[in-house]
């Protein structure tokens, strides 16, 4: 008898060991003369050196396709269980960027969603205009999300202007994370559909993904990252001009924002516009206008992104 154990790091113990542990007891049925045990964070094998070589082989597999799809079912784990028979095709278009932490398949579900898609992988520098509900924001984290897990870079950077909505939300208590996460909850809402929990705590204590207000990024070179500059319409010329100089090697940059809700002082020029305005003629920066057709939120939010913009056009002539 020999004994083997394998760390479960950075991914969730329970979606991948199924309900009542059914996906481990499955692997434990296959081999009845061995013997499975999920204990903590580490699954041990006993048994005869045949079979812990070929469970040993499975899990890892089956590690594999968690991080891969971020899924486990029953069925998955009795295709790989089954000797020379394939594990279950998963979608491989190049539509989809990344499966999401529930299975699901997240990818571009406009044309100018496909657009900012194929600009990103074009450029190294894409501003994504447009207004809300049209998945700017989670398009761009999806693929720097999918930058990250092929390694095409160390490490994500998002980041936002800390600008008040029109709304003054007086002095927020607690350390700098609480007082800043009000304003990054629409980066965390997407994180969390593409990342499980554990590996996401994981990937923020080690600096890997790194969320944090615009005003930190001054004086830093940042390489082999990937960028995302969120809310841009709410910068000042001298900050995202800030921005776009922190730019290092092997990194990209996407530049996400909506002119049409601007929450600057009435007197203070939006950073975004001059600098649409200033780098249109700059070769290899990429730009898309997303519309009310790519709003993928509710059906009622198109009428009312169209109503507004009939408004803005009558007030001004």
């Amino acid at each position: 008898m020999v004994e083997k154990t394998i760390q479960i790091e950075n991914i969730s113990l329970t979606e991948f060991l199924g309900v009542q542990n059914q996906n481990i007891k499955a692997v434990a049925t296959a081999f009845p003369t061995s013997k499975i045990i999920s204990r903590g964070s580490a699954i041990h094998i006993k048994g005869n050196p045949t079979d812990v070589i070929k469970i040993n082989q499975v899990i890892l597999k089956l590690i594999d396709h968690f991080n891969e799809f971020g899924l486990l079912s029953a069925d998955t784990v009795k295709h790989y269980l089954n000797e020379g028979e394939l594990a279950p095709k998963m979608p491989s278009s190049e539509e989809v960027l990344i499966y999401g932490t529930r299975g699901n398949l997240i990818k571009a579900k406009t044309i100018n969603q496909q657009k900012l898609v194929n600009l990103c992988k074009e450029n190294d520098l894409v501003f994504a205009i447009g207004p809300a509900g049209t998945g700017k924001t989670y398009i761009s984290v999806a693929l720097a999300v999918k930058a990250l897990k092929n390694k095409e870079v160390k490490k994500i950077i998002i980041t936002r202007p800390a600008v008040e909505a029109g709304e003054n939300l007086g002095f927020l208590p607690g350390d700098l994370r609480e007082k800043i996460d009000p304003y990054l909850r629409p980066v965390y809402d997407a994180l969390d559909d593409m990342v499980p929990a554990e590996k996401l705590k994981y990937y923020e204590e080690n600096r890997i993904i790194e969320i944090a207000p615009l005003a930190y990024m001054r004086g830093r070179t940042l390489n082999n990252a990937f960028i995302l500059l969120d809310e841009a319409q709410n910068t000042t010329p001298m900050q995202i001009k800030m921005f776009l100089t922190r730019m290092g090697p092997n990194s990209k940059v996407i530049v996400t924002g909506d002119t049409t809700q601007i929450d600057l002082p009435e007197n203070q020029k939006s950073g975004l516009i001059e600098a649409i305005d200033i780098l249109q003629a700059i070769k290899d920066i990429g730009f898309i206008q997303l519309s009310g057709h790519d709003v993928i939120r509710h059906r009622i939010v198109k009428d009312i992104i169209t109503a507004y913009d009939k408004s803005d056009r009558k007030k001004n002539g």
